[in-house]
């Protein structure tokens, strides 16, 4: 497996990107964490010679990126509109090229259903669910998934809607809740164990993080606000289980078509089993993300990998 590029980038080779739009904010639940993560985009692009420019993106954001005469943007959108293939396909359809998955991926990735139905089909280890709705038989979803459970919105990021089901009666308010950020909404068994996350870089596997909350799970005050979630890079796991983490990681990426950049996250039982979770194709950059955190561990700055996930445009596409 080939590594990231470490040395300094020369200014005749940022050059060659030209004019980058670091497209951030948009219209999604995640509108303020895409907003921080965008603003840190941009100062490390800058730092590195980049010719960066913000763009807050609404609705009109594709005129906003032709008018401005954009090479290439450096999408940082967070949630609907910006992972789910949504500005992946507007701009394929202009001409932009940009980073991150393509729209197919991005799509897939969004929809946290049709990702576990993908991996079920590929014989990928991820947690049992049962979809819910509004005439379901609530006990009998408990009986067969056991509790703890968790439910979660299908097409919600940062963790925004789920709820940690412990008692049989709390279930159906937990689907109510979810079912005001999506009308597709699931209950997944509960694993109890460690939790790891694995970022993805072109085709490098950058290390693991071990993520600690001290919440009933990583929720979103866990993930942008709490300085009290732990995280260890490089953390406890042995050489074996270090591979094998890095290994159903990648293929778990590539499974959904996965490109560019992206971060996988995963459940460790007790046992020791890996069990899939989510993929996030546009994963945070703020001063609480993971990405920057394992890309530091893999001996890249917050600027230089943004550089790196630069050089990933129109991979895949």
């Amino acid at each position: 497996m080939s590594s990231v590029n470490t040395s300094a980038i020369s200014s005749n080779t940022n050059k060659e990107f030209g004019k980058v739009a670091v497209v951030m904010g948009g219209w999604a639940a995640e509108r303020s964490i895409s907003l921080k993560s965008g603003h840190a985009v941009l100062e490390g692009l800058l730092e590195q010679g980049i010719d960066a420019h913000k763009v807050d993106a609404d609705r009109n954001v594709i005129d906003v990126l032709i008018k401005g005469k954009f090479d290439c943007v450096f999408n940082i959108l967070h949630g609907r509109g910006g992972e789910d293939g949504e500005i992946q396909g507007a701009l394929e359809i202009s001409q932009i090229p940009y980073t991150g998955c393509g729209v197919m991926s991005s799509a897939i990735s969004m929809d946290k259903l049709m990702t576990k139905r993908i991996w079920n089909g590929a014989n990928l280890p991820t947690p049992v669910f049962e979809i819910l709705t509004v005439d379901s038989d609530f006990a009998a979803t408990v009986e067969k998934l056991g509790l703890p459970l968790i439910v979660k919105p299908a097409q919600e990021g940062s963790s925004i809607g789920m709820t940690k089901v412990t008692k049989a009666e709390q279930l159906k308010a937990a689907y109510e809740k979810a079912a005001e950020f999506d009308d597709i909404v699931f209950a997944e068994q509960w694993v109890t164990g460690k939790e790891f996350t694995v970022a993805i870089l072109g085709d490098v596997v950058l290390p693991p993080i071990q993520i600690v909350a001290n919440t009933d799970f990583y929720d979103f005050d866990a993930k942008y606000e709490s300085n009290e979630t732990e995280y260890y890079c490089p953390c406890d796991l042995d050489e074996k289980q270090d591979m094998e983490i890095k290994s159903i990681s990648k293929e778990a990426f590539a499974m959904l078509g996965g490109n560019g950049w992206g971060r996988v996250d995963l459940m460790q039982d007790s046992h020791g089993k890996f069990w899939l979770i989510e993929v996030n194709t546009t994963p945070g950059m703020t001063d609480h993300s993971l990405v920057p955190m394992a890309a530091k561990q893999h001996g890249l700055s917050f600027s230089e990998l943004t550089v790196e996930i630069l050089k990933t445009v129109g991979l895949g596409k």
